[in-house]
């Protein structure tokens, strides 16, 4: 297991180096890492590490959640209001609706299985579009009318939505049916995770700001140990309360960050969202090379054509969902075609729930998971350098 952990993150970063050095996102490196030390191709990485993944991608996928909503400003989805709330799931759903008006013809799956990869690829990437949502704000490209603040919000908050979808698709399709009560818990989990990471977040904030005349690093290591820790805690009562309460995990771990950033000291939340991101730097190298490592590389070539053709078909429907999220705002022509650029790079959430439906066995997993990477193969770089390319183009300095 030690020699394949070395290889995952000896490998996986010089990869990713590369990948940056010749202008790619640097998960591609470390999707391609997995692949060819998987047991598809070389097979050189220990069935234990195979073995507890799952766990794996999912611990990852907390962390950059905990990252979003210590980073996320409130005042900034105030500013950019109607929309933003928009672009937090209209996109999403105009793409998985892509899916299941057409995928059930083009890739032969059922409706509800065709629900299930869109739910999948539904969700834009936060780890390829919030550094460059950043840098745009350091470089005061698009800030005089938030554009950067508005896709950095509804990307933060789209994920959450898509998990929650996918988690009910999920459910239906293990439990042989679709039951009105399937979609009437969407915004009851919903609910119920942002209440109750709520009230966590104010207590672990309260906490922390009784200790704040100590806060040097020791104490500061000590406060991001007990946040990944309620973290998991939020994530385990999820799986207590199953089939009793509708309570979405992911999103309650989100609305903990997003209380703790609000009411603790911003020397405080600032530092937590540093080591948060130092945390994701390593747990991103695990996360895509493990999600490589699940490709049959041979599947997904099969996969191809159609797959590939439902992804870009899948695309210009979620470019009209963002479009119709500007309608009615001060954005010109340019600045709208930047919104939907911006809006195609996918990786994070594919990589981590892509592969669940083959793993609880749905005949729909071979395809699921192809169709995830490629995804992110086509739309990571797509995205990463279109965006890089056009926003001093599309975009005004203010």
């Amino acid at each position: 297991m030690l020699t394949s952990l070395s290889l995952i993150f000896l490998v996986g970063l010089s990869m990713a180096f590369i990948c940056r050095k010749i202008k790619l996102p640097r998960i591609i490196g470390m999707l391609v890492t997995g692949i060819v030390l998987g047991p598809f191709v070389l097979d050189l990485l220990d069935p234990q590490i195979l073995g507890i993944s799952s766990e794996l991608r999912q611990m990852a996928l907390i962390i950059i959640l905990i990252k979003a909503g210590l980073s996320l400003n409130i005042s900034d989805l105030k500013k950019v209001g109607r929309s933003a709330v928009m672009m937090s799931f209209l996109p999403a759903l105009f793409e998985i609706g892509a899916f299941v008006l057409l995928a059930p013809m083009l890739l032969h799956v059922t409706v509800l299985e065709a629900a299930i990869m869109g739910a999948v690829l539904g969700a834009v990437s936060p780890a390829v579009v919030v550094p460059r949502m950043v840098q745009l704000m350091d470089e005061n490209y698009g800030t005089d009318k938030q554009i950067p603040q508005l896709i950095l919000a509804g990307a933060s908050l789209d994920d959450a939505l898509v998990i929650v979808l996918f988690s009910t698709f999920i459910g239906m399709a293990q439990g042989g049916s679709a039951k009105v009560m399937d979609f009437v818990n969407i915004p009851i989990s919903i609910v119920s995770g942002i209440l109750l990471g709520a009230v966590f977040g104010f207590v672990i904030a309260s906490l922390f700001e009784l200790a704040h005349k100590r806060n040097d690093s020791i104490r500061q290591s000590i406060k991001t140990i007990i946040v990944l820790g309620t973290a998991f805690l939020l994530m385990a009562i999820e799986t207590w309360l199953e089939g009793a309460v509708s309570i979405s995990g992911l999103l309650a771990v989100m609305s903990m960050a997003c209380v703790i950033q609000l009411r603790c000291r911003k020397e405080v939340s600032d530092d937590l969202s540093v080591k948060y991101g130092r945390l994701w730097f390593a747990a991103e190298v695990i996360l895509f090379v493990l999600v490589g490592a699940a490709v049959d590389i041979r599947y997904t070539m099969q996969a191809g054509g159609m797959a590939v053709l439902m992804i870009f078909i899948a695309l210009v429907f979620r470019s009209l969902g963002v479009l119709v999220c500007l309608i009615g705002t001060k954005l010109s022509g340019k600045e709208k075609l930047y919104c939907v650029i911006a809006y195609l790079p996918k990786a994070t959430v594919q990589a981590a729930i892509g592969s669940v439906p083959l793993s609880l066995g749905l005949s729909c997993g071979n395809i699921v998971l192809s169709v995830a990477v490629l995804s992110i193969l086509i739309t990571a770089p797509l995205g990463a350098i279109l965006m890089d390319l056009s926003y001093k183009k599309l975009l005004k300095l203010s």
